[in-house]
């Protein structure tokens, strides 16, 4: 049965959130069994296309990936990010966030940040458009990646942006590595799930980029655990290939018309 918002929304306090990224079909329909959430990730900036920030990935590039994702996913609830200067004014993320939904047919979006977005994630639930926020180290905008919660004004201010957003109507908040504590207390602290990322077992979810989960991507951060060598995998695969075209033994008889 296809996932609803409110059905993200029980989970709160009663059963753990399971997200990932997809980027596209063939991952997303693989991981849709397992997943409440699939997040078509800006992340993807990285991953795919090698760009040193999440600040170069276009609307368009989120469209396409997610059309793609789309076609792989039954019954995980797809969330899109909303790319870097797509929402600087409530005029802005209304008129894109609309676009996002029309062409991808997702069920919401996601924008980073949290006092300054305010009146752009009232505006978007205004007009009926599903909203994650994503608090605490901001890819799109912060210039060095660092964790945060450790000084008292970055708490104060964390733990006010979670609650702005939820007053505001996003529906989940990710939390992207904060300290421990500081997860613990944001989570608490509001009435709709936090999906952490970095951010401790304290939240009410959890959300990692597929590539990194599998071995593919080569990133070694302290929050990323390998749950497979995909990567090493690859390579048998594609060495025992090598090996047969240049000894002629694929294409056989089996494989030729």
């Amino acid at each position: 049965m296809k996932k609803k918002i409110l059905d993200i929304i029980k989970k709160k306090n009663k059963s753990k959130i399971v997200s990932l990224t997809a980027y596209s079909k063939n991952i997303a329909s693989i991981i849709d069994k397992f997943c409440d959430i699939i997040l078509v990730g800006d992340s993807l900036g990285s991953v795919l296309y090698n760009y040193k920030s999440t600040r170069e990935v276009t609307l368009n590039t989120m469209i396409e990936h997610s059309k793609s994702v789309r076609m792989g996913i039954k019954k995980s609830l797809m969330i899109v990010d909303m790319p870097h200067n797509t929402y600087r004014n409530s005029k802005e993320a209304l008129k894109n966030a609309k676009f996002i939904m029309k062409k991808t047919k997702c069920d919401g979006v996601k924008l980073e940040g949290g006092k300054k977005i305010i009146q752009y994630v009232k505006t978007l639930v205004k007009n009926n458009i599903p909203v994650m926020g994503h608090i605490g180290v901001l890819p799109q905008s912060d210039k060095t990646f660092k964790f945060k919660g450790k000084k008292k004004s970055e708490k104060e201010n964390i733990i006010r942006d979670a609650k702005l957003l939820e007053e505001a109507g996003a529906f989940s908040i990710v939390l992207e590595c904060i300290e421990t504590s500081l997860a613990k207390q944001v989570t608490k602290s509001i009435n709709i799930p936090t999906i952490g990322i970095g951010a401790s077992n304290n939240c009410d979810g959890q959300i990692l980029v597929f590539d990194d989960l599998i071995g593919l991507n080569p990133i070694k951060v302290r929050f990323v655990k390998k749950y497979s060598n995909i990567k090493k995998e690859i390579s048998k695969a594609v060495s025992k290939y090598s090996s047969e075209v240049k000894a002629r033994k694929f294409p056989s008889k089996k494989y030729s018309y």
